[in-house]
């Protein structure tokens, strides 16, 4: 029989197992719920708040807490934080909002929002134009106009020759009779506050209308009936001196002892009746072969001196020995002549200043009142022409000429609705911000189109000899160094382009520009029969080899020529034959855009233009010329 294992662990640590271990007797379930019970009503510490948790540790502080603002401070903010004082404005956002109490509040258009270089023109109030309107209902002929017979005959032979239906249009219906009439007895004064200016007894008058209208005609009809009168006069008189004169001779004649001389006859070499003083010389030549036109049934002396003129030619014309009764100039040219020959402004009756928005700026104003000035004691009229009223022009009448009177157009300061302006966006396809590529790709479209006969427009049946067989493009660039450039690049492309600004060599400026600005006019009867003469007698003249080949056709832009030119023919150059300009840049001011849009639609015909737009251009500016052409409003 085995004996017993004893067990090595002690006494006292068997007690303790006891005491730990389970008990194996049963629990009664009365004491099992008061178990459970007592652990469900125990609870986390973390789940419960004291009830001090709404008292203030800490007495409240006066000054505001200043949170600092982290990256993520303004994601869940429920209200706005508006600070107690507003932040206060400077004196140059309060001078344009007119707030300073200085300036009123001017009211804008509710159209030009954007177009804010149309601020440079002067506004004429549309109520005006509809009583300018109703006054001019009346005028529909000029016989209407008290002109002497031969000045009324010149208007249809050479001035308008071969229309039909001659009506004037409403510069002419309202500046020819003012014009017209015999100079008022009231004095114009223009004086300063503490200086004395000189007292003028001249009328002043200022011609405003759109382009293409016929002021040119407007003011060169009176003037030309004017020295017609003068003209008659003083051949009276001449006749009544001549008379004195000889019975004075008969008199010296009975004593025996008279040797007094006699004084030599005052000729009117360098002594003009009327002076139109012009900015360009290509416009001295354009308005002297208009005058040159009109002599041809009137009779009278004209001429015409520009810096682009040879010092033999300039003194040839102004003293020619049998006179000269109407001078057209440029202001620098007329004062340095004026400055040796004061004589040559002693007999000037009218005046005209032609472009007075040019010939009143900073570069033409100081010699322009010179010469006004040196005229004064003679001059009976002073006549200022313009297509546009710059606020700078305004500001130069108001202070030196304060009574003079306005003659404008209801259209003035409207781009006819005859032109249609087209927008081309040089930043999509093909171009991709190649400017001149689009220009290129522009004239490439026009020169293969073909124009349609319209027998709606003024001319008439003239329309069958005006529509050029060559079509007449003009590019415009804002500055003269890219004339060149562009001229080159359409070169290459194929496109007889020419350039034409300041740096272009004077004597081929008329040369150039006479190729846009003649018209191809029906043949006189003259012409038809000296033709047949030759036909029958086998004359006809023979036909010349080109010197070189022609390049290949498919490279080359048939029957288009292009002129690439800055503002130096945006101003006044009758460009008839021209159907269609593109503007290579968006024009700088509203002026710019009047004047170079204004080479399209005159004497009634249609035209149309083109602007190119890049990513740097004010699209909006040319939005809104576009609704202001579609609306027939006024850019102002």
């Amino acid at each position: 029989m085995p004996l017993p294992i004893r067990s090595s662990i002690c006494f006292l640590c068997q007690t303790k197992a006891s005491l730990m271990a389970p008990s194996i007797l049963p629990v009664s379930g009365q004491t099992t719920r008061g178990m459970a019970t007592a652990r469900l009503r125990r609870k986390a510490s973390r789940m419960a708040l004291s009830p001090d948790v709404s008292k203030q540790s800490l007495p409240p502080s006066t000054k505001p807490r200043r949170e600092r603002a982290g990256p993520f401070a303004s994601m869940n903010q429920t209200q706005a934080r508006f600070r107690d004082n507003e932040r206060p404005r400077s004196q140059a956002a309060l001078k344009r909002s007119g707030e300073d109490g200085k300036a009123e509040k001017k009211k804008e258009s509710p159209l030009y929002k954007a177009l804010k270089m149309q601020e440079t023109l002067t506004p004429i109030p549309y109520g005006r134009r509809s009583s300018i309107k109703t006054r001019l209902a009346n005028i529909t002929s000029f016989d209407h106009f008290p002109l002497l017979p031969a000045v009324r005959q010149s208007i249809f032979l050479q001035a308008l020759p071969g229309l039909s239906d001659v009506t004037p249009t409403p510069i002419q219906r309202l500046a020819i009779p003012e014009l017209l009439q015999e100079e008022s007895k009231k004095k114009k004064k223009v004086k300063k506050a503490g200086e004395e200016d000189p007292e003028y007894n001249f009328d002043q008058y200022l011609l405003a209308a759109e382009t293409g209208s016929g002021k040119t005609l407007a003011y060169l009809l009176p003037v030309v009936d004017a020295v017609k009168r003068a003209e008659a006069l003083e051949a009276e008189e001449n006749k009544i001196i001549e008379e004195h004169k000889a019975h004075e001779r008969e008199e010296r004649a009975k004593k025996a002892f008279s040797l007094e001389p006699e004084e030599p006859p005052m000729t009117n070499a360098a002594r003009p009746r009327a002076i139109i003083l012009v900015p360009t010389s290509e416009l001295v030549s354009q308005v002297g072969a208009k005058l040159k036109e009109l002599a041809h049934t009137v009779k009278y002396r004209s001429g015409e001196i520009a810096s682009t003129f040879t010092p033999r030619r300039i003194q040839n014309t102004l003293f020619n020995p049998a006179g000269i009764d109407i001078l057209v100039s440029t202001p620098h040219l007329l004062g340095s002549v004026a400055k040796t020959n004061p004589n040559i402004l002693s007999r000037v009756t009218h005046l005209v200043l032609d472009e007075a928005d040019s010939l009143m700026d900073r570069s033409f104003i100081p010699t322009t009142t010179e010469i006004i000035a040196k005229v004064n004691p003679s001059l009976k009229k002073l006549i200022l022409c313009s297509a546009t009223i710059p606020r700078s022009l305004d500001n130069q009448l108001r202070k030196r000429f304060p009574d003079i009177q306005r003659l404008t157009t209801p259209n003035l300061h409207a781009i006819p609705r005859r032109v249609q302006l087209g927008v081309v966006d040089i930043e999509k396809e093909p171009y991709r911000g190649n400017r001149d590529l689009a220009c290129a790709d522009v004239i490439w479209s026009i020169g293969k189109a073909g124009d349609r006969y319209e027998a709606s427009e003024t001319w008439g049946p003239l329309n069958a000899y005006m529509e050029q067989k060559t079509k007449k493009i003009i590019v415009f660039v804002n500055e003269r160094e890219e004339a060149e450039e562009v001229t080159k690049f359409l070169q290459s492309k194929g496109i007889d382009a020419l350039s034409l600004s300041r740096d272009t060599d004077s004597r081929k400026q008329q040369e150039t520009l006479n190729q846009f600005t003649e018209v191809k006019l029906p043949p006189t009867a003259e012409e038809i029969m000296l033709n047949k003469k030759k036909k029958r007698a086998g004359g006809s003249i023979p036909f010349e080899a080109p010197d070189r080949a022609p390049e290949a056709p498919s490279r080359r832009l048939a029957d288009t020529k292009v002129l690439v030119t800055t503002d130096i023919a945006s101003r006044g150059i009758d460009t008839l034959a021209v159907k269609t300009v593109i503007l290579y840049q968006v024009p700088h001011t509203t002026i710019d855009f009047i004047h170079r849009l204004g080479r399209l639609g005159r004497m009634g015909k249609r035209g149309r233009g083109v602007v190119l737009v890049g990513k740097k251009d004010r699209k909006d500016i040319v939005r809104e010329v576009r609704e202001g052409m579609f609306r027939g409003q006024a850019l102002i």
